[in-house]
């Protein structure tokens, strides 16, 4: 835990918890004698104890005290090196390839132990390493950056880009305001249809095209690990020039002296550095410090209190799904994935067990399970072999969301388990572009449906297959491109999730991370059974879709079982509503995590004791092999999914009713799709106000920013704002939904898929219902209509259409009581 300065670790003596720092103490890797504050050993001691109580307390057996700080200390350590693996992966480097820099007044304590985590294998640490900062700050050189935007095709540009530069550095130099200054030459470039640029630092300002061109190819391999796709145009989105004063002196050179062996511990009133065993120290003469590993770290898991373990143990393997979120995103080309955020990543086990995911987006996540299971069922994937999916009747979601799937196999060849990522890709054919029709009626016409099959057989990807499929249905995908691009992204996280699982097998052994996976789910299930325990309830929750389909939910708990039963929901939707029993999974997992209300990875333990019936329904509908007769499914994800996860929290009694919604909008030709969920106003709880302006529940998404939007896009945003009182009143108020106008700049098809237009989010114990939303179309000539929930349309070029999102529920009647 952090604790701040105030009032700061225990050891401080203010009554701070147990933090790092106390740890560090109380392991003697710091000396009270020499620090520049009191430290009170005797305080951080006492947290010790009533931590080793509780645990004691929890798990009926003893804890020893130097085992457990040992663990609580790793902890940390892998919590650092997981943020730096994920920076790192994020901007295109390996640490493994670079020295670390620790300074501050801890870095340097924990400086080996990160670096061995992260197999660096040296360290500097400068001198005065605490006060780093405030010296860097006195010895900075002023500069002056001037920018142009250009946004032109390298085609268009001719010998513009030295003019450019000249002119810009005599801005620069102009407003720096001294003579001769140190000039950088800098090039932001991107492939033409990318979002992302890539800085490319020049050597001078007259270097050709040809070499910004080599550059830039150079820094895309480094970033993406493969180079420039072939045929690919690319676009010179600014230039930058940056003047600075010349150094005042020159660098000195330290020498270093002779190696000194660890452990030492070198402390002063501003820093404290551990030199661990294993890694050697050499003093500069300037008072910086050369740490170097001289053999393996000998740490090992075995003697840590099981609780500390499975804690390292989850930070590991969140550490893991995440770094294949980064890369993901890192690696990707299409607005949806790389700006839009709208994909996920997990780890399963070898049952095919979701145990843990990173914090990406909800109906995604709790699908993953069943979509992993239902696909073992008709592929057997082996060594090397990836898979990939979209089918619904496969634990799919609808069709834009495409998964892949990984085995992950040990050293020995055993099976360890899964990884997997869903993303989703904004165009995958179907009769509109964006691949979400308002109008559709059977899966075919909602795009590319692929069944199970192998994208990489055994380590070969098989993309002439995938474009055949892609290119080859009734309605094919409009931006074949994108899509590869987007699945060489997916295989990507797929590998560093896979490799980074293998590795931890390599240094626990393989049976120790099976075991550890398993310990995860059954410390979730053991939660939810304390939860149930005694629990008797028995309460529904009744709503209805816009064009008055019913949604039913009759929640039960007794006997240490809790049964969510939606019986009583309208039958299979004649249009795309339709939703899978994965998707109820995904909001069933959601809505009782919330309940529970513990810190725990979002994985399947959580509903060994909880049964979910479905009949055949819009839950639940039944998928014939030809897809022009199975039901249409893309609205179940989206809509269905956030009012199931209302119906949930109602009869859970946690908040009222959300916006219920993800507002998807959605234009195009047919050169490209553009994909976008609106945010809304949540629901007010028992101990909060509604959020306004946020995308809440089954959607985690970011919008897309207006300078990508109206740059890549025909279109240009008018109005983005809080929609007002939108919100329903009570004790604790919903939050306001938005409003957003745009104009479209030529004729586009647009497509609007979204909910609670004619229906309101309900407010709960006498709090008020929060405002429907609402689409109005503007015509070119000054006409309005209000267009219904869903729905697709032909937009002419001087169009606008002004979206207005529902507002979330009020809980409990002004004044502060309830109505109950």
């Amino acid at each position: 835990e952090s604790a701040g300065a105030n009032p700061g670790p225990a050891c401080y003596g203010r009554g701070g918890p147990l933090t790092l720092t106390d740890v560090n103490l109380l392991l003697g890797l710091m000396d009270p004698d020499k620090a520049g504050i009191p430290l009170d050993r005797t305080a951080a001691q006492q947290r010790l104890h009533e931590l080793m109580a509780a645990m004691q307390a929890s798990t009926g057996q003893p804890v020893e005290e130097t085992a457990l700080l040992a663990g609580l200390r790793e902890i940390g350590v892998e919590i650092m090196a997981e943020a730096i693996r994920a920076m790192s992966l994020r901007e295109g480097s390996s640490p493994q390839n670079h020295a670390l820099l620790a300074f501050g007044g801890a870095g340097p304590q924990h400086a080996c132990a990160v670096a061995a985590r992260l197999g660096i294998s040296t360290v500097l640490v400068p001198a005065d390493a605490g006060l780093l900062s405030a010296w860097g700050l006195e010895m900075a050189r002023r500069q002056e950056q001037r920018v142009r935007q250009v946004l032109a095709p390298f085609s268009a540009l001719g010998d513009r880009t030295l003019s450019l530069w000249q002119e810009l550095a005599q801005e620069a130099t102009t407003a720096l305001g001294v003579d001769h200054p140190v000039l950088r030459w800098l090039a932001d470039i991107r492939l033409i249809g990318q979002d992302a640029t890539i800085p490319v630092e020049a050597p001078s300002p007259d270097i050709s095209l040809a070499g910004l061109s080599s550059s830039f190819a150079a820094a895309y391999r480094q970033l993406y690990g493969y180079p420039p796709p072939a045929g690919r145009a690319m676009e010179l989105v600014a230039l930058r020039v940056v003047a600075e004063e010349s150094a005042a002196a020159q660098p000195v050179e330290e020498f270093p002296a002779e190696r000194e062996a660890g452990p030492l511990l070198l402390q002063d009133r501003f820093s404290t550095c551990v030199i661990a065993e294993g890694w050697t120290c050499r003093r500069g003469s300037r008072g910086t410090l050369l740490l170097e590993k001289a053999a393996a770290s000998t740490s090992s898991t075995a003697t840590m209190p099981a609780a500390v373990r499975a804690g390292l143990f989850r930070s590991r393997i969140e550490g893991i799904v995440t770094a294949m979120g980064e890369m993901l995103r890192r690696t990707a080309l299409s607005t949806n994935v790389k700006e839009r955020l709208d994909y996920s990543c997990a780890l399963l086990d070898a049952d095919g067990r979701l145990v843990a995911s990173a914090p990406h987006v909800p109906v995604h996540l709790g699908a993953l399970g069943v979509c992993v299971r239902e696909t073992l069922k008709v592929i057997s994937p082996g060594p090397g072999d990836v898979v990939v999916t979209n089918h619904p009747a496969f634990g799919g979601s609808h069709l834009p969301d495409v998964t892949v799937i990984a085995p992950v196999h040990a050293p020995d060849d055993s099976l360890l388990g899964y990884v997997a990522n869903r993303a989703h890709h904004a165009e995958i054919g179907g009769m509109a572009p964006g691949s979400m029709p308002a109008g559709a009626r059977c899966l075919a016409e909602e795009g590319v449906v692929i069944s199970p099959c192998l994208l990489v057989r055994a380590g070969m990807p098989v993309w002439e297959e995938v474009t055949a499929l892609l290119t080859g249905a009734e309605w094919p995908t409009r931006r074949l491109s994108d899509n590869l691009a987007d699945l060489e992204a997916q295989l990507a996280a797929c590998a560093h999730g896979a490799a980074a699982l293998r590795t931890l097998a390599e240094e626990d052994g393989a049976a120790t991370i099976r075991e550890d996976l398993t310990s995860i789910l059954s410390n979730s299930a053991a939660r939810m059974a304390e939860r149930l325990d005694g629990l008797n309830l028995d309460r529904t929750a009744r709503s209805a879709f816009d064009d008055g389909t019913p949604l039913e939910l009759h929640v039960t708990a007794v006997d240490g079982r809790l049964t969510l039963d939606f019986t009583g929901t309208g039958p299979v939707h004649p249009r795309n509503l339709n939703a899978t029993p994965a998707i109820v999974r995904s909001t069933v997992l959601f809505a009782l995590r919330l309940w529970l209300g513990e810190d725990l990875p979002l994985n399947e333990g959580l509903l060994e004791a909880v049964d979910i019936v479905i009949p055949e329904c819009l839950l639940n509908p039944h998928f014939p092999a030809d897809s022009a007769a199975a039901p249409a499914v893309v609205g179940g994800n989206v809509e269905t999914s956030q009012r199931l996860c209302d119906l949930l929290l109602e009869t859970l009694d946690l908040a009222a009713n959300g916006p219920g919604t993800m507002n998807n909008f959605l234009f195009g030709d047919e050169t490209f799709g553009y994909y976008e969920t609106i945010a809304g106003g949540s629901g007010g709880g028992p101990h909060h106000h509604g959020s306004s302006g946020r995308h809440v529940h089954m959607t985690n998404t970011a919008i897309t920013d207006v300078e990508v939007m109206e740059h890549r896009y025909p279109v240009r945003l008018h109005e983005y704002a809080i929609r007002g009182s939108s919100g329903g009143t009570g004790e604790k108020r919903g939050g306001d939904g938005v409003v957003r106008t745009i104009e479209f700049l030529r004729p586009l098809t647009v497509s609007f898929l979204t909910q609670r237009r004619t229906t309101a989010p309900r407010g709960l114990h006498g709090g008020q219902d929060g405002q429907p939303g609402r689409q109005t179309r503007k015509h070119a000539n000054g006409a309005e209509e209000i267009l219904p929930p869903a729905v697709t349309y032909h937009a002419e070029a001087g169009e606008q259409v002004r979206i207005e999102t529902p507002g979330g529920g009020g809980w409990g009647l002004p004044g502060g009581s309830l109505s109950i």
